[in-house]
């Protein structure tokens, strides 16, 4: 499916709810994935995302192809992300790792989150930078 990279190119986080937006082919999201490969941009996803959002590689061909393009880094969780993520749910009162995990990113490649729960995620960090779709 994707690879792991590491671009110092800045990027935008991406969350489940922009996969999914974009394996629908929501023309907000697909325009916005133009704009901001028009102007250079990364697109991060974290790998917890992308086990939410897969379901069937054989239908979901979009996804795929989106997943495996040179402009998408899919982010590792490791053990000190999977420990800064539990930290944050505690200190928020929050649950969601994966969540956290775009938190997280977001605030320290200091990249927006496109997303389509920002509530949630304002909780997590009020000062992210969040495109709701």
């Amino acid at each position: 499916m994707g690879r792991t990279r590491t671009r110092a190119t800045p990027g935008i986080v991406l969350d489940t709810g922009a996969l999914i937006a974009l394996d629908r082919g929501d023309k907000r999201m697909i325009a916005l994935l133009d704009r901001a490969l028009t102007h250079g941009r990364t697109f991060r996803v974290p790998v917890g995302v992308v086990g939410q959002a897969w379901r069937d590689g054989r239908v979901q061909v979009t996804l795929a192809r989106f997943l495996r393009s040179d402009a998408v880094e899919i982010v590792p969780l490791d053990e000190q992300l999977a420990r800064a993520c539990g930290e944050l749910c505690g200190v928020t009162g929050t649950a969601d790792m994966i969540d956290a995990s775009l938190a997280i990113l977001a605030r320290t490649r200091r990249e927006p989150i496109v997303t389509s729960d920002p509530e949630d995620l304002r909780r997590l960090d009020p000062g992210a930078q969040i495109l709701a779709l």
